[in-house]
């Protein structure tokens, strides 16, 4: 008989046990003391966070950890890349003071472990009042030279912070400050000169406007239909001022309070306008969209002519 070849062996055996590379997953109920283990690292991560003790964190996760943190815009990857985010939670006096693990569920796939949990954190500082938040959080532990070790992870805001960080008030910095008020001259600026193509691309679908003297409120398709008879009958702009504005930002919603002044000309005379404004904005795609507005008008009646 001819010997068999190592690949025809192989084959065979293949063949005769075709489950053997299978992985079976076993609930954690079914490994305690490595569900246990498991939980106990876990905990030690969180003990990292609360001491802010980067030592705790640099041991609880591998060398080649790769994953999603909170904010990240793309996938991080390596120990080093994970301690770089994460050092500002290090020095922050403000920072995770307690944790509580609401759901948790743990597969193992032989030295693989998936752990998708749901956890609660406290959040507090010196003259903040302590506050909770919840995340969604999915890791990948291994079994490296005995010990599990976190080797992957996803983590992000639950869905019911996502809704509460969406209410609360966000202090406007210089630079979204001066995009939004060069997306709101652009607007008004853009109407009065009849550009369609640029309220097209600033206002949305479900816009609403309140304007002195509109009946009824004006939809997107009838401030585009008033800039373009305003533009077609001669109409120009010939100076246009903000005196003041104050701003209030939730999440990526911001309101705009104005006080305007413009002046147009209008078949060879001029006449000066005033009044407040309410605006909203919406932060999307990248810029900032102008969902409505609401003016009044301070001007006198009739307007007063500068010509």
């Amino acid at each position: 008989m001819k010997k068999l070849t190592a690949c025809a062996v192989l084959l065979l055996f293949v063949a005769a046990v075709p489950c053997a590379a299978q992985l079976k997953p076993e609930h954690g109920d079914q490994r305690p003391a490595d569900r246990d283990a498991i939980m106990a690292h876990l905990d030690k991560i969180f003990q990292g966070f609360i001491h802010q003790d980067p030592a705790a964190l640099r041991a609880g996760h591998s060398a080649e950890w790769v994953g999603f943190q909170q904010g990240s815009r793309t996938i991080q990857k390596g120990l080093d890349k994970y301690m770089q985010n994460t050092s500002g939670a290090m020095k922050n006096p403000v920072h995770m003071t307690s944790y509580k693990i609401l759901e948790i569920d743990i597969t193992f796939y032989g030295d693989v472990a998936i752990v998708p949990y749901i956890c609660e954190n406290t959040i507090s500082g010196p003259s903040v009042e302590p506050f909770r938040r919840k995340l969604r959080i999915l890791d990948v532990f291994a079994k490296l030279n005995g010990d599990w070790v976190q080797v992957a992870t996803n983590t992000g805001a639950h869905p019911e912070t996502e809704l509460e960080d969406m209410g609360q008030f966000v202090k406007v910095d210089d630079s979204d400050r001066k995009e939004l008020l060069a997306a709101r001259e652009a607007v008004w600026r853009a109407y009065f000169a009849g550009d369609q193509a640029a309220l097209e691309a600033a206002l949305p679908a479900e816009t609403i406007a309140i304007s002195p003297g509109s009946q009824p409120w004006e939809n997107r398709e009838a401030i585009l239909a008033g800039a373009k008879q305003f533009a077609a009958g001669g109409g120009k702009l010939v100076r246009l001022d903000f005196p003041r504005t104050d701003i209030q930002a939730y999440g990526v919603t911001a309101i705009v309070y104005s006080t305007y002044e413009y002046e147009l000309s209008v078949g060879g005379k001029n006449s000066v306008h005033s009044g407040r404004a309410t605006e909203t904005f919406v932060y999307h795609g990248g810029k900032w969209l102008n969902t409505g507005w609401h003016l009044d008008s301070t001007s006198p009646a009739p307007a007063q002519s500068t010509q």
